[in-house]
């Protein structure tokens, strides 16, 4: 059972949230909270595998709501934002928070049930739109920055850097192992090794630290 914290201000949202995720199997809704400010006390109280996360909230916005909990580490739930704002620099701004997924809230229910069920399984959860955003980001990077990315990825060993250009590509942990010719959890160590020597924090992360180091021309 995937254990999900619902955090928005309004709350309508919520409630509609609550009533699609219940009909969803395999699915629990555990808790709520209308601030950001909530979410650290909610995520202890509740302990969810994954946070639906509002960006626009009054006391503590979702993207410093996403940053304090991802300093919780291995202990962090994967956080989804859910948000109205469909705009380039808030997905760059969220992933970089540590969100592993961004998706706007117009999308079908049943794209929202897939974000959660990949979110919880370590998968990313992007709307084609944040998708398009990231490519975007990767097109236009500036020299330095790629320098200094490339620099980063010079940490891990041949195969991690194998595993990171094909997480970057968006392939899923089976997806790296039948290309690489590797067990998955083969896949997930080599992952898991990559992001503890380059102190990230999920795989989207690395996806975006990899675009920086190759970006096209």
């Amino acid at each position: 059972m995937i254990r999900v914290l619902l955090a928005d201000d309004d709350p309508l949202v919520r409630t509609g949230l609550k009533m699609m995720l219940r009909g969803a199997d395999g699915i629990e809704v555990v808790g709520e909270a209308s601030d950001g400010a909530e979410v650290t006390a909610a995520v202890r109280e509740h302990a969810p595998d994954v946070v639906l996360m509002d960006i626009r909230m009054p006391v503590m916005d979702g993207l410093a709501a996403t940053r304090e909990l991802t300093r919780r580490g291995a202990q962090a739930p994967q956080v989804i934002v859910l948000t109205t704002f469909d705009e380039h620099g808030l997905v760059l701004e969220a992933m970089r928070s540590g969100a592993a997924g961004y998706l706007v809230k117009h999308a079908v229910p049943e794209e929202i049930v897939e974000a959660v069920r990949r979110a919880a399984c370590g998968e990313p959860a992007l709307s084609p739109s944040a998708a398009r955003a990231l490519i975007r980001h990767a097109a236009v990077g500036p020299d330095d920055r790629a320098e200094l990315a490339r620099q980063r990825l010079a940490l891990l060993t041949e195969r991690e850097r194998e595993v990171a250009e094909a997480v970057a590509e968006g392939l899923s942990n089976t997806e790296i192992g039948t290309r690489l010719h590797l067990s998955l959890g083969t896949v997930k160590a080599h992952l898991s090794s990559a992001l503890a020597k380059l102190d990230l924090e999920n795989r989207v992360q690395l996806a975006l630290l990899t675009h920086d180091a190759h970006p096209r021309p």
